[in-house]
């Protein structure tokens, strides 16, 4: 479809009918013996042991720089460093002692940088009263949240190799079984290892190439010896019986349990617990995005857009004369869009097609498009084309970030097709959003697009926009889905 990233519904792949890895073309599935989860354990000892000796040496680090400044302010009259050991001992063992009560070193896999310094924030804060502390406290907001950037690379790395690899059993042979084998095999990084598949009906032999290895009654002898340190429930049909039945039988063998959101269906956000005069509720997040938090919003969206048109308009009119140049036709493509409650307005972009791209009417844009310009092709690569959004952005009809805008035929027909599609637009649209910066972008599901869309509306927080828009700036030119 001219001028915008068209995605398709992927195929559902079906069932290998091969032999099972397992059994070696026989029948049977009974699972093979495996080492237990100690070994897994142990790999998860020595990640938290060497993050705490990377936070420790990055907060001594961050003290001796805090001395320097402090010295080049006073001079000679600092004394020597030695002076300051007690103090920078006691800061090494606060630091520590925070960053467990605040449960840094609970977790089994990297986290992203920018997660790691917003959460480091407040728990650094809290330790420093007096003022050369305040130079420590700065140099500790950047040598920390470095430390464990360097840490989380090497991390990342060794289990991308499958060196403590959380080990994962998923039970669920369908379509949302596949989705999560196929997420967690296209991001080793994650730090995880699918063993096998565990279907309500026992299964076929392998799923995808990976062995299936019997029903739910098996799960305890499984999980024991699989070594399995977590499962992930994806049984979106299972009913409440059923899925409390599966959580027993895997709490009997102390694993971590994880359970796919669509399993509830209206579970996109975060879940509480609250109470109707002692009976237990859960209490599920609507909307974020009310009130005070809609001002500033639009408030962001100004200044952000503003700046951004300011100091990117030189480009602009680059990239302006390059497609004025490069074929006949307008500089600018508007297109309708459906926005805000479904309203629809004009969403412009620079024009990457040729003007008769639409001749036959509109049509999914591929990743070798015929229609597409010489300019076209390595702007859109680029993210050129989107620039002049910024502009509905400036005018109200957009956010900076936001669920994908498509197009009213499209909307219609994904309306009735993918549940809960229209509540993405309880929000205005945005140029980048939560599901783009998760790789949902080009030929990908718009079902799982969806999912990603209303998770954002749920959990919005002016942070995670901030987020999106640095990852987005980041990744722009690495992206290699967009086409």
């Amino acid at each position: 479809m001219s001028g915008d990233d068209r995605v398709q519904m992927p195929a559902v792949k079906e069932q290998d009918a091969g032999p099972s890895p397992i059994d070696s073309g026989t029948e049977s599935r009974e699972p093979t013996p495996r080492a237990g989860r100690p070994h897994g354990r142990r790999n998860r000892i020595l990640f938290m042991a060497s993050l705490m000796l990377t936070d420790a040496v990055a907060s001594l680090l961050a003290f001796y720089v805090a001395y320097l400044l402090r010295g080049m302010m006073i001079g000679p009259k600092i004394g020597p460093f030695s002076d300051y050991a007690i103090l920078a001992t006691i800061q090494l063992i606060d630091t520590l002692i925070v960053f467990f009560a605040y449960k840094f070193y609970h977790r089994r896999h990297a986290a992203i940088l920018l997660d790691e310094i917003y959460r480091m924030f407040g728990a650094i804060t809290l330790e420093y009263q007096r003022l050369m502390i305040v130079f420590a406290w700065g140099a500790a907001m950047v040598l920390i949240p470095f430390g464990r950037w360097g840490h989380g690379r090497v991390q990342r790395s060794l289990q991308r190799r499958g060196k403590g690899a959380d080990r994962v059993l998923i039970i669920g042979t369908g379509e949302v079984g596949r989705m999560v084998l196929q997420k967690i095999e296209h991001t080793p990084g994650l730090g995880y290892r699918v063993v096998g598949f565990v279907d309500v009906n026992g299964g076929p032999p392998t799923v995808l190439g990976v062995p299936v290895f019997g029903g739910i009654d098996d799960l305890p002898h499984i999980i024991e010896s699989q070594g399995i340190d977590e499962v992930i429930i994806g049984l979106p049909e299972a009913s409440h019986e059923e899925l409390v039945g599966i959580v027993s039988q895997c709490e009997r063998e102390k694993v971590s349990i994880r359970v796919f959101p669509d399993v509830f269906q209206i579970m996109a956000s975060e879940v509480t617990i609250s109470d109707l005069g002692g009976l237990p509720l859960l209490t599920i997040r609507d909307v974020a995005l009310r009130g005070w938090k809609l001002t500033l919003k639009r408030g962001a969206d100004i200044v952000f857009s503003s700046i951004f048109l300011l100091f990117a308009s030189p480009i602009m009119m680059l990239t302006a004369l390059a497609v004025k140049l490069d074929s006949a036709g307008p500089v600018f493509f508007a297109q309708e869009r459906m926005g805000l409650d479904a309203r629809p307005f004009k969403m412009l972009k620079f024009r990457s097609m040729r003007v008769d791209a639409e001749a036959n009417g509109p049509g999914w844009t591929t990743k070798d498009d015929p229609r597409k310009t010489r300019v076209g092709t390595f702007i859109r690569k680029t993210s050129l084309d989107e620039f002049p959004q910024f502009i509905n952005v400036l005018m109200g009809d957009m956010s900076v970030v936001g669920p994908r805008a498509e197009q009213p035929t499209y909307v219609e027909q994904f309306r009735r097709s993918i549940p809960r599609y229209m509540e993405r637009h309880r929000e205005k649209a945005g140029i980048t959003g939560w599901a783009q910066i998760n790789g949902l972008r080009g030929d990908t599901s718009i079902s799982e697009r969806t999912k990603y869309d209303l998770w954002y509306i749920e959990n919005w927080s002016l942070w995670l926009d901030l987020k999106i828009i640095l990852r987005t700036a980041l990744g722009v030119f690495l992206d290699k889905s967009a086409y």
